[in-house]
């Protein structure tokens, strides 16, 4: 029986989707013109691969996307992909982008006085509450987690919490808010992430797939 050709790649917004443009041209795949249009409000595009779709999502969605079938693969940090831990997920491959890490962090003020060592009972305010309280039950610690979007940096001084848990690549963000990193959670970077029923039914299609990408992170690395 002849594999289905129809492939739907989910790919995020922002700062993770600049960095796979560069894989995804190596790979052979080129979005229609409309993709580049930063006024165009369109989230599905055809490319220049014959039944080759990809949509652009919110890169929380991504792992949503994919874990229910609706993408065949797509491209997530491991942040999303640890915070939501579907079963049908399955990261093959470590795409090299989108690197930062997952910190602890509170005002510089409480730093001076604090010993992360000692906590026994913190409110967090994060975008990553599974990720956090896992992380804490790992070492005793009971975290009242206060999911929030975005803006974390906001809740120690609005006093909704003391302490935030978020995504830092250079730490401006922090610094500029009167925060300091005080722990480290895990290291990120983005993943290629595929639907195991998918790669289950059609091995040679997604397998392939697989292979380009890793031939295309060698060569961006070249």
């Amino acid at each position: 029986m002849q594999e289905d050709q129809r492939l739907l790649i989910a790919l995020p917004k922002g700062r993770i989707l600049k960095e796979a443009l560069p894989l995804l041209a190596k790979a052979g795949i080129e979005p229609e013109a409309e993709f580049n249009d930063a006024r165009s409000r369109k989230l599905k595009f055809k490319t220049n691969v014959p039944n080759l779709t990809i949509i652009r999502v919110r890169s929380f969605d991504v792992a949503t996307f994919v874990a229910f079938g609706a993408a065949q693969i797509g491209i997530a940090g491991s942040d999303v992909l640890l915070e939501f831990n579907y079963s049908e997920n399955y990261a093959p491959l470590d795409l090299g982008i989108g690197k930062c890490r997952l910190m602890i962090a509170e005002p510089k003020a409480l730093v001076e006085s604090d010993d992360p060592m000692r906590w026994s009972h913190i409110s967090v305010a994060t975008k990553y509450p599974e990720l956090t309280k896992k992380h804490f039950a790992a070492r005793g610690v009971q975290a009242e987690c206060i999911k929030l979007n975005g803006a974390m940096e906001l809740a120690p001084a609005l006093g909704l919490s003391r302490r935030i848990v978020d995504l830092v690549d250079t730490g401006r963000t922090l610094r500029e808010n009167g925060l300091e990193e005080v722990e480290h959670i895990c290291d990120v970077s983005s993943r290629l992430v595929v639907n195991r029923a998918a790669f289950k039914t059609r091995p040679k299609l997604i397998g392939g797939w697989i292979e380009k990408f890793s031939d295309a992170v060698d060569a961006v690395k070249a």
